[in-house]
């Protein structure tokens, strides 16, 4: 992820992240307090290894909340209505036919942020998401993975 360039969200998922990080301020940080307490109270601060462990826990606690804080700094909206439909964009649904094995498959092409190849949603940033970019329908693409070479024929956009 790049720390200082622009994050390109949907509006679903900005939702998602600034009520995650509400709930983490919130209640996260109140039960972070409580189990500092509880350690605390079972004595000598200098030999009590659960205090150590609660204040390490807070300490990544709060720095996940400076990193999400900071995301979200950067985080610009994206509609898919916003995006040109002649070639392959940000938030385009492509279907692929594999031209290996004549399956076919589509994904929505997302921000780092937001993929979940369970879902079929790929980074604009991994290899298949690059190799898409700017492409149209009826474009091949080769694309090498880790398992291998990958060779595609775009059937759709949209």
């Amino acid at each position: 992820m790049d720390s200082k360039g622009t994050v390109y969200l949907t509006k679903e998922r900005m939702l998602e992240l600034e009520k995650q990080l509400h709930v983490m301020k919130s209640k996260g940080r109140a039960e972070m307090a409580d189990k500092i307490a509880e350690a605390r109270s079972h004595g000598d601060l200098s030999e009590n290894a659960e205090y150590d462990a609660a204040k390490e826990e807070q300490g990544l606690f709060e720095l996940r909340i400076s990193k999400l804080e900071e995301l979200l700094s950067r985080a610009r909206i994206i509609e898919k209505n916003e995006l040109p439909t002649d070639a392959v964009y940000i938030l385009s649904d492509v279907t692929l036919e594999d031209l290996k094995n004549g399956g076919t498959v589509t994904y929505r092409l997302v921000s780092p942020e937001e993929a979940d190849f369970e879902l079929n949603k790929i980074s604009v940033t991994s290899p298949i998401g690059k190799a898409l970019l700017k492409r149209k329908i009826g474009d091949v693409i080769n694309v090498t993975v880790p398992a291998g070479t990958l060779e595609y024929k775009i059937l759709g956009v949209a």
